[in-house]
């Protein structure tokens, strides 16, 4: 008679797939459970002022005026530096270590860039205060010089071209937080990034050589497309890094709230940072309102990340080299 075949685990990987199940469970259960006490500690700031919470850029409890409108645009503003120094940053670094680096060299990279990512944000923090923010304003300055003309990198009642500049004027700004936040973001996305680029079938690098391709060539038609999977996917968990970095951000800004899309003007604030700097000191329902500032951040990053995972699923790692 013929076997009956079962394709149910039976012994070590029985266990290995309940746990595998038990553990993904409960990453969704925490996950669901964070997001439903954000919003049910939101909703009586969400009850109370309407719409006028997203569109509201003043935060002064004391007056009943709350909004998070400055906010908003103040995380958007340091994400979006912090991945345009990081993202090629990440890719350039990412590349070297897997198709350039000498054998020898290539793990003492690879540890030095983990161990990156495993410095405190504080640090990042102090770095970018004391080190960073005074080259950072004479950078800013440079900008507004030639860069000027673009809403971005206007400073309003600063002139660039004085005799003397006023720097002061360009320190604790969006553009100087950002640059902290990149280099903290940088070597996450980095490992993504190396790690799928490692994993480029040799024998496709080796064909693409041996049909007169350069190095460079090489790299630009066979490993970047097989990593795109990769590339999305570390520069999205960057940006969510980026998004949430709170104690880098308290340090370098200055709080203003204050819708404003100029980078380089000393002032701004993110959600991180706002429920940060004002949890301590917070009553009831100023702590309901910062919760909900964090339901709203919380939310984004959902989204952020999810909109990664889909674009992941639809640039498999490998997608473009079939042909």
């Amino acid at each position: 008679m013929p076997r009956t075949l079962s394709r149910r685990a039976t012994g070590a990987d029985a266990v290995f797939e309940h746990g595998a199940r038990v553990v993904g469970a409960s990453v969704l259960v925490i996950t669901g459970g964070v997001g439903l006490f954000l919003a049910w500690q939101a909703y009586p700031t969400l009850q109370r002022y309407g719409v006028g919470f997203f569109t509201e850029s003043q935060w002064q409890p004391d007056q009943d005026v709350i909004g998070i409108a400055a906010v908003l645009v103040g995380t958007v503003s340091v994400a979006l530096v912090a991945m345009t120094i990081a993202f090629p940053l990440s890719v350039l670094v990412a590349l070297y270590v897997s198709e350039y680096a000498p054998a020898k060299a290539r793990s003492t990279l690879v540890s030095l860039i983990d161990l990156m990512a495993a410095v405190p944000s504080i640090i990042y923090g102090l770095w970018g205060f004391f080190l960073i923010m005074p080259y950072a304003a004479e950078l800013a300055v440079w900008l507004q010089r030639n860069l000027g003309w673009i809403p971005f990198f206007e400073v309003v009642g600063s002139d660039p071209n004085a005799a003397v500049t006023d720097t002061t004027r360009y320190v604790a700004s969006a553009f100087c937080a950002g640059i902290a936040v990149s280099m903290m973001v940088m070597p996450m996305a980095c490992a993504v990034m190396r790690q799928v680029f490692s994993q480029t079938p040799q024998g496709e690098k080796e064909a693409a050589l041996a049909l007169g391709a350069t190095r460079w060539g090489m790299v630009g038609a066979v490993v970047l497309p097989f990593g795109r999977g990769g590339i999305i996917g570390g520069t999205m968990l960057g940006l969510g890094r980026a998004l949430g970095e709170t104690i880098a951000v308290v340090l370098i800004v200055s709080p203003a709230f204050e819708i404003k899309p100029r980078i380089l003007e000393v002032g701004t604030s993110t959600v991180s940072s706002l429920i940060a700097g004002r949890f301590g000191e917070a009553s009831a329902s100023q702590l309901s309102a910062l919760l909900a500032a964090g339901f709203v951040l919380f939310v984004i990053t959902l989204g952020v990340n999810t909109i990664a995972a889909v674009m992941v699923n639809r640039s498999r790692s490998g997608a473009g080299t079939d042909a």
